[in-house]
């Protein structure tokens, strides 16, 4: 097996593994109880606190623990909008764990400011000039797509918001761990993380939310988190979390070099072998890691069944989408043509692979191409 698919999720560290085992022996304790017990397992969840705030340039007061990224960005987007009704801004074709919420609150009474994206997956600096300011209750965006791998510049957004005293929520699910993440410099109201998207445990993600910004519970029954989200805190995953966080962080420089060998050498052997073959995205601000990539005449499904039966995991979208057979909306609102977005698939490399790997998979996907074409 060849694990291309580390943008749905990456394999647990090992060091992260032992650590949640020390950890889940010697800070088993419920970190809200008033014994010993309790007390060794909050000073756990409070270091981890404290050392997943200082990689995200945040303060620990403004990390609060979630289930996940998803669970995270729902906090975000129904707590900064409670009562509110107006509209909201989201670009086009973003990860279902906002596009979703955003519905709910479409069908609440507020309305959706579509933006609208350059052939390349950015952001139109036009598109924001033309929106009514005074209207606008929210903006929420991906600091790096999950399937086309493009880093948005959220400046100019970032500063419309501030000036117009408007909540910015970012998705930097897909970019922590992976590129420097600055919550400060974001200038966010919010910002979400997942811990499985940066070799850490599945179950346990972030939500930072700036000092002063209030910010409605939507899970309750407890006090915990500073009563922003109720239950008791998964210690073990935190201290995972946080594990695997300063390991990538320590790292990145390093991984990313790895990573853009070993995607630049996939994207160039199959551009090579499987012509026509099309690259999807902004070329040159995009995650070290991710490759989306067209192959006109094939069918994506068919691509994507075909390669699993050749022992290469893959995907043509977003994990949280994967049960849709419409086309990825981002590729619609890029302007992609139909046999550009039919035939596109997602590789996303991992700091476990291999040159030698990736050479199989460019025989492997090159063979089976030229194979479904016919």
């Amino acid at each position: 097996m060849i694990y291309l698919d580390n943008n749905s999720t990456t394999p647990l560290a090992q060091e992260v593994l032992e650590e949640m085992q020390r950890v889940s022996r010697d800070a088993f304790g419920n970190p809200g109880s008033r014994h010993l017990a309790g007390r060794k397992a909050r000073q756990v969840l409070e270091e981890s606190r404290e050392t997943i705030a200082a990689l995200l340039d945040a303060r620990p007061e403004e990390v609060i623990f979630t289930s996940g990224g998803t669970e995270a960005s729902n906090l975000a987007i129904f707590g900064l909008t409670v009562g509110r009704t107006g509209l909201v801004i989201l670009p086009p074709g973003e990860h279902p764990a906002t596009e979703e919420p955003v519905k709910r609150l479409v069908q609440r009474g507020c309305q959706r400011e579509k933006l609208t994206l350059t052939n390349s997956g950015r952001i139109e600096a036009t598109a924001l000039k033309s929106v009514d300011w005074g209207q606008v209750i929210l903006a929420t965006a991906l600091l790096a797509h999950n399937e086309t791998g493009t880093i948005q510049d959220l400046s100019q957004l970032a500063e419309l918001c501030g000036e117009h005293l408007v909540p910015l929520h970012v998705d930097a699910v897909q970019a922590a761990g992976k590129i420097p993440v600055s919550f400060r410099k974001s200038a966010a109201a919010t910002m979400s993380i997942g811990a499985h998207k940066f070799y850490g445990p599945r179950g346990i993600g972030a939500l930072l939310i700036k000092e002063g910004v209030k910010v409605f519970p939507q899970i309750v029954g407890g006090h915990q988190e500073s009563g922003k989200r109720a239950g008791t805190e998964p210690v073990a995953l935190v201290a995972g979390m946080a594990t695997a966080l300063s390991i990538s962080c320590k790292k990145l420089k390093q991984r990313s070099e790895h990573l853009t060998t070993l995607r630049d050498r996939l994207q160039s052997g199959l551009l090579d072998i499987c012509a026509p073959a099309i690259v999807n995205g902004d070329e040159t601000s995009r995650l070290p890691n991710t490759l989306n990539i067209s192959f006109p005449g094939c069918d994506a499904d068919a691509l994507l069944v075909a390669l699993d039966l050749e022992g290469i995991c893959c995907s043509h979208g977003s994990a949280c989408a994967s049960g849709s057979s419409e086309p990825a909306p981002i590729l619609l609102a890029m302007n992609c043509p139909p046999e550009v977005y039919r035939s596109a698939m997602r590789f996303s490399v991992g700091v476990q692979n291999t040159t030698e790997e990736i050479d199989e998979a460019i025989q492997k996907i090159s063979q089976t191409v030229q194979r479904l074409r016919g």
